[in-house]
């Protein structure tokens, strides 16, 4: 994969059902930033602390979207988390089903308040 160099390049790598939860799901990022700004790390997009921490990241695959925070927040959500995908830090969101658009707004929170306040960096 080149190289990209803004979250708009990355979506336009995208259609269909992807493109749609892709879109949704920066808007909620966007929405909920807070301070951060919007970047790209490692070829995807990523929403960066004022302090330069990540705070969290997504991505879009084949047959599903990852949004990916720290282990600390995933594991304060396990519960809520029953039914969903996961692994160190991610939730796997699948193309064409409901975005828990109210549980990530948490989590968003939840991960701000976890560095601000414990200084948790990124993975």
């Amino acid at each position: 994969m080149a190289k990209i160099s803004s979250v708009d390049e990355y979506l336009s790598g995208f259609e269909g059902s992807a493109l749609d939860l892709l879109t949704r799901l920066r808007s909620l990022c966007r929405d909920d930033a807070n301070g951060t700004t919007e970047e790209v790390r490692w070829n995807q997009p990523a929403y960066v602390h004022a302090s330069g921490t990540i705070l969290y990241m997504f991505s879009g695959h084949t047959a599903h979207a990852n949004i990916v925070f720290t282990p600390s927040t995933l594991e304060a959500f396990l519960p809520d988390l029953d039914g969903w995908g996961t692994g160190k830090g991610s939730i796997r969101l699948p193309y064409g089903a409901p975005l828990p658009a109210e549980l990530l707004e948490r989590m968003f929170r939840y991960r701000v308040e976890e560095h601000e306040r414990r200084n948790v960096l990124w993975m």
